[in-house]
């Protein structure tokens, strides 16, 4: 018998039964569609992560110290003097603050902004920032602590209708003038980088009532950011005695390690998923093993008429391996509709801005490839065991 010939004969068995056809393929397609969301994500996921690391710099290095249970540790005027003693290497360094629990209020309401940080004046060139209004934080605003802050374009729409520039903030009791409005990173909503305050970093330590922790810097290129690490290091190193106290790691690190654990969810999702596309192969191999049954006499008459043992195998190979098809296919359109609908939902989350789910052609034929791969493997035995039926025990069958 063809291969044509036997696909339409499958075709035709599953038209005289749909519910039943349906309920046999409802394990491939929740595994298919299930692959393809969870790939879709991930592949969405790594993508907004990649151009989130892209936009703080390839050049980044972050440094975190902590100097509980030592009686040494690092000042900013010590990251200064780093940075300009190896211009070669580094081109700026921004301490980091943030500051907690602080009340802040407009002359309007009070209100919880996203962020409240302290930094230097080069904190802009280190992140990439613009300003739309005004100016940033200055050397002498630092040194003398002076009341002053920039805000995001977020806070200047919602709280001061667009005309912050020059209007008092209240910020931890403290009156603050309002000297710049950064340009809009993130449409300008709660929760992103446009809902954020920066004051100088010697406020900050004051309003927090700590030390320096955090430290940015830009290295002079991506090609020297292993070097440009490794002098950070050796300073640190020579102050406290042992890396226990620190850590440093450049934008590039920092990606390759989030896409790493990434890649290990990912692995471990998918094969969660493809449980379902098993509970679909052995739903296949039970449906087939019926199959055989009440098509006993029809086997026989087939094999009496000349039918040899490999047509009959491929007959119902090819029957199951048809079942897992249209099953993946219907997985593929389900998975897909779901991908765009998850895409749509996460993207409009906080902080998720510019998120797609893109359900990739690779994704598609696997999880298709799969799907059949299953079919045609369950259903071998089934296919087997109607190749091997006597002849006239079938046709004597009842």
């Amino acid at each position: 018998m063809e291969i044509k010939q036997s696909f339409l004969l499958a075709v035709k068995s599953l038209a005289t039964s749909k519910v039943r056809a349906l309920l046999t393929m409802l394990g491939i397609i929740i595994g298919v569609a299930a692959v393809i969301v969870i790939i879709s994500l991930g592949d969405g996921m790594q993508k907004l992560m990649n151009d989130q690391f892209e936009s703080l710099g390839a050049n980044l290095i972050q440094v975190s110290v902590w100097d509980y249970g030592s009686s040494r540790s690092v000042s900013p005027d010590d990251m200064f003097r780093l940075v300009e003693s190896n211009p070669d290497y580094l081109k700026a360094v921004s301490p980091y603050v943030q500051v907690q629990g602080v009340s802040v209020r407009s002359a309007r309401e009070a209100f919880t902004p996203k962020t409240i940080l302290g930094a230097s004046e080069d904190y802009t060139s280190i992140r990439g920032m613009t300003l739309s209004q005004g100016r940033f934080l200055q050397y002498v605003d630092v040194l003398r602590q002076q009341m002053v802050c920039v805000i995001g374009s977020y806070l200047d729409k919602e709280y001061f209708d667009g005309q912050a520039l020059g209007q008092a903030l209240g910020i931890g009791g403290y009156t603050y003038t309002i000297v710049g409005v950064l340009s809009e990173s993130a449409e300008s909503r709660k929760g992103t980088d446009d809902d954020q305050i920066i004051i100088p970093y010697t406020n900050a330590m004051r309003l927090a009532g700590s030390q320096v922790a955090a430290y940015m810097l830009t290295g002079a290129s991506k090609d020297t950011a292993s070097i440009s690490r490794g002098i950070i290091e050796k300073m640190l190193n020579k102050v406290y005695g042992s890396d226990d106290y620190y850590m440093v790691m450049t934008s590039a690190e920092m990606l390759d390690m989030m896409n790493s654990m990434m890649s290990t969810m990912m692995v471990v999702l998918v094969a969660i998923a493809a449980i379902s596309l098993l509970v679909g192969g052995i739903g296949i191999m039970n449906i087939m093993l019926v199959s055989v049954s009440e098509r006993t006499r029809e086997i026989g008459i087939r094999k009496s008429l000349g039918a040899k043992r490999k047509d009959i195998r491929s007959q119902f190979i090819i029957e199951a391996g048809t079942t897992s098809a249209i099953g993946g296919v219907i997985g593929i359109l389900f998975g897909l509709l779901m991908a765009n609908a998850a895409g749509a939902l996460i993207g409009g989350m906080d902080g998720a801005e510019g998120f797609a789910a893109v359900p990739s052609l690779t994704a598609i034929s696997v999880a298709f490839g799969v799907s059949v791969g299953v079919g045609v493997l369950f259903g071998y035995l089934p296919a087997n065991k109607a190749a091997k039926l006597n002849p006239i025990d079938a046709l004597r069958y009842d």
